[in-house]
């Protein structure tokens, strides 16, 4: 009896085990057929886009894709699930408040209108008086400077860098009159000097490029006087050269005797003829967009040399640029539609 017991009880052990093995071999096997079969199905898919990518592109349905074009399709697959998922991630944050500020203010600056025009009025410590005739003549100050930008497209500031005794009275008088009227580019990084000059102009194109977004730039001299409607019209009509440098063009010789008043210490780079390169004024002259990014970007590289208008000249020399010899940027006398008149 008790063997028979015995025997009976390992048997149904025996089938228990049995049944176990089977259900656990049966799970693994469902499970292994639902990867397969979803692993086909995504292939698939795959096969099928290929198949319609080629007969897009061959219209005929008979060429092969490389094996590079594949996985190229098949990564642009991939990446645009990913964006689509980004992009809804950022639709939702959107909807609770969660937006950067980069994205606020990009979109920001994307809406506003294009300006046609930001003028540099280069000036000094010493030229208040000069400055507070320009305000009197022909720049806004307050709301017609801003109805000015608004309607016009015309931002214009006054162009200054720092005392070499940083924090001076000079400094502190700029700042003033910065606070005062808000209509200056103060550059930090640049000390005020009749002798730097060049690098001066160079820095406010770089500024200005990198602050506001314009068709053009406008250097000016302090005691110039600028018809704006006629520059604002002369500017137009060159809106479709993309790199294009307007000015007074003219040459002239260089000075190699350091007791002359325009004395080019480096003259002898210009040659045996010691004759300037055709160059604008520095009176008033613009650039567009194209030429002022370039010196932004290459600041460091371009060479400065003793008189601005010069230095601007050869930063384009070897670019593709188009030369405007504009007659109305002269300034030597008051013209009918002449855009400025040197005091």
């Amino acid at each position: 009896m008790n063997s028979r017991g015995s025997a009976n009880r390992l048997s149904s052990t025996s089938n228990f085990r049995s049944r176990i093995s089977f259900l656990m071999l049966s799970m693994f096997s469902t499970m292994a057929a639902l990867y397969v079969a979803g692993r086909l199905w995504m292939d698939s898919e795959n096969r099928v886009y290929l198949i319609q990518e080629l007969d897009r592109r061959t219209g005929q349905g008979r060429s092969a894709i490389s094996v590079d074009d594949t996985l190229k399709i098949i990564t642009c697959r991939e990446q645009q699930k990913r964006l689509t998922a980004l992009q809804m991630e950022l639709g939702k944050a959107s909807e609770e408040g969660f937006v950067s500020k980069h994205l606020l203010d990009n979109n920001e600056k994307d809406s506003k209108k294009k300006l046609l025009a930001v003028i540099g009025v280069s000036t000094n410590f010493g030229n208040k008086k000069n400055r507070d005739a320009i305000r009197k003549a022909w720049m806004p100050t307050g709301p017609a400077r801003k109805k000015l930008e608004e309607e016009k497209g015309i931002v214009i500031r006054f162009v200054i860098g720092r005392s070499l005794n940083r924090g001076d009275s000079s400094d502190r008088a700029i700042d003033d009159e910065s606070r005062s009227f808000d209509d200056f580019i103060i550059l930090n990084d640049h000390v005020e000097s009749p002798q730097e000059q060049s690098k001066k102009t160079k820095s406010f194109f770089a500024h200005a490029v990198e602050h506001w977004d314009a068709e053009f730039y406008a250097k000016v001299n302090d005691n110039v006087y600028v018809n704006l409607d006629a520059i604002g019209s002369v500017l137009t009509t060159y809106l479709d050269k993309p790199r294009a440098y307007i000015g007074c063009m003219k040459s002239g010789e260089v000075f190699s005797q350091p007791e002359q008043k325009w004395y080019e210490p480096e003259w002898w780079k210009f040659g045996d003829g010691k004759s300037y390169f055709r160059h604008a004024s520095g009176e008033i002259f613009a650039v567009s967009k194209a030429l002022a990014q370039f010196i932004s970007i290459n600041r460091s590289m371009l060479r400065s040399y003793a008189h601005d208008d010069v230095s601007a000249g050869s930063w384009f020399i070897g670019l593709d640029v188009k030369y405007v010899d504009e007659g109305k940027f002269c300034c030597s006398s008051w013209s009918s539609g002449s855009v400025c008149a040197a005091a």
